[in-house]
């Protein structure tokens, strides 16, 4: 029995920075000097920054390492989001009808007692023609007059509202890695893996870098992103694609300036379908991140562009535009022998839903809690940490394809396909089946291995306007008159909450220059 006592994460970014700061958090709570946490990247691999989106769950990551919220907004020049502001998916541009729906991150109202609103939203207990979301959540309304989700007295990663941010990865990486070092005692090592030798048991017993010779570990974290550098190229885990579900497998991305400096932020992703995809378009403190995820089946790179380049109009003149290639899919073995994938280098879901960065999260919170406490529990680990990935990746997968599938575009043949009963998972038709009858519930779910909440699937679902009939059940709800009160109730509660919010780009402001106020006195102190 050999005891673990080294961990090498290989690769930098988001991702690398994000699991060693987590990992050594997690180990030095228990043991200063249990497990050792290093970190090896190259000084010659660029990162971008187009503009990332997260998930809720940041919130939670970024308070357990104990990276103060202010220096986090100020680092990664972030900014709020409350959800995704979805435009044209349900039909086209210029279609007769509602074209655009809002997916917000605070659940549906529900006073203790109360009834649960949704099915009397189907049955017409709310005001006409109010959607699901502004009928039971008062976000939408809030992010529609550029309201912050939470005030300045609010304590860190805290608020009013559910919400997570959008940041520039290139310097969230940056801040990881200072906080890393000098607070969470992670070791850096800067230099470049040349080549990786494995143990007469077919494990990785070290790397060879350029700069510094052989670097070992008891456990390797490849975080080398869609290289797959030592989990896919050494270890020889194979990738399962899915791009026959999602079609998306290009993105064109550009960093564009505000039309001014105090233009308002939108406090959520914007999402525009297109002919061949759809368009991300984020709100950093300085800049948008911009960016057309497309299928090359459905269109070329050309066409591509200028589609993008329509959708900025005179914002892109004279910038050069980032071409990234990509491919929907995971490793069923995230974790074979003493290498285990984190972020990309496991598997990569479109960005619709932002899920990039969570399943960075997921993975470094499975691992911490899987991280064997000797090097014989190594495979039993593994088959844990694998089945409870894949499991993971197949629900947010068949989760982004109901947005395509029920779309009623049929203006070109990339909706068209995503139409096809033959590209929509058999676990996807069942439940879709089954909600024509009766709404999402949270039994539909193991709430252990899902990223979205049922709410989430209920705004998605119904913002897309799929028909659930309830008529032939109405009996089975009573409390009509009720509900009808409590949708009036959220409405009047809104209006009080605006006036209790700050505008989102005060807050953001507000908070930065907080934190700059206190870095100088305290330097001032030194």
């Amino acid at each position: 029995m050999t005891r673990l006592k080294k961990v090498l994460v290989v690769g930098g970014g988001t991702a690398g920075w994000l699991a060693a700061c987590y990992l050594a958090k997690a180990v030095n709570a228990i043991d200063p000097q249990s497990v050792q946490v290093h970190l090896v990247e190259s000084a010659n691999i660029g990162l971008l920054g187009v503009g990332e989106a997260t998930f809720p769950s940041i919130r939670g990551t970024l308070s357990a390492i104990g990276l103060d919220e202010r220096r986090f907004l100020v680092g990664a020049t972030a900014t709020y989001k409350q959800g995704i502001h979805y435009r044209h998916w349900v039909r086209p541009e210029g279609a007769t009808g509602n074209d655009h729906f809002f997916h917000p991150f605070s659940v549906p109202s529900q006073r203790p007692g109360g009834p649960e609103l949704l099915p009397y939203w189907l049955l017409g207990a709310a005001p006409e023609g109010m959607s699901f979301a502004d009928a039971v959540s008062m976000q939408s309304r809030l992010v529609d007059q550029n309201r912050g989700p939470k005030r300045l007295t609010d304590p860190d990663y805290q608020g009013p509202m559910n919400h997570a941010f959008h940041f520039d990865a290139a310097c969230f990486a940056k801040v990881l890695a200072e906080h890393g070092q000098q607070v969470l005692g992670v070791k850096h090592h800067v230099a470049t893996v040349e080549r990786t030798e494995l143990d007469e048991q077919g494990a990785i017993a070290r790397v060879i870098t350029k700069e510094l010779g052989e670097l070992t570990a008891d456990l390797y974290v490849d975080c080398t992103g869609l290289r797959g550098s030592l989990i896919g190229h050494v270890m020889k885990s194979p990738f399962r694609s899915r791009r026959d579900v999602l079609f998306a497998d290009r993105a064109v991305a550009m960093q564009v300036p505000y039309e001014r400096p105090d233009a308002p932020i939108p406090s959520y992703t914007i999402s525009t379908a297109q002919e061949a995809g759809w368009i991300w378009d984020i709100g950093l403190q300085k800049r948008r991140g911009v960016g057309y995820v497309y299928s090359s089946r459905h269109t070329d790179d050309e066409r591509a562009e200028e589609v993008f380049r329509r959708y900025l109009g005179a914002a892109a003149e004279g910038l050069k535009a980032m071409h990234i290639k990509f491919e929907t899919g995971y490793r069923p073995e995230h974790w074979r022998k003493n290498c285990v994938a984190v972020g990309l280098a496991g598997g990569f879901v479109e960005p619709l839903e932002s899920t990039g960065i969570a399943l960075v999260e997921l993975a470094t919170y499975l691992l911490t809690h899987l991280l064997p406490g000797d090097t014989d529990d190594m495979e039993r680990a593994a088959r844990h940490f694998n089945e409870m990935m894949v499991a993971r990746y197949d629900r947010i997968i068949d989760f982004i394809k109901m947005h395509y599938c029920l779309s009623q575009r049929r203006d070109s043949p990339f909706w068209i396909d995503n139409a096809d009963a033959s590209s929509i998972p058999q676990t996807l038709r069942d439940r879709l089946a089954e909600w024509k009858h009766r709404p999402p519930h949270r039994l539909d779910f193991v709430s252990d291995l899902e990223m979205f909440l049922v709410s989430s699937w209920q705004y998605v679902l119904y913002g897309m306007e799929f028909k659930t009939n309830l008529e032939p059940m109405r009996s089975a709800y009573p409390r009509f008159e009720e509900a009808r009160r409590e949708f009036a109730m959220i409405q009047q509660v809104a209006a009080n909450a605006a006036d209790d919010l700050p505008d989102h780009r005060f807050l953001v402001e507000k908070m930065c220059a907080e934190h700059r106020q206190k870095a100088e006195a305290e330097g001032a102190a030194a």
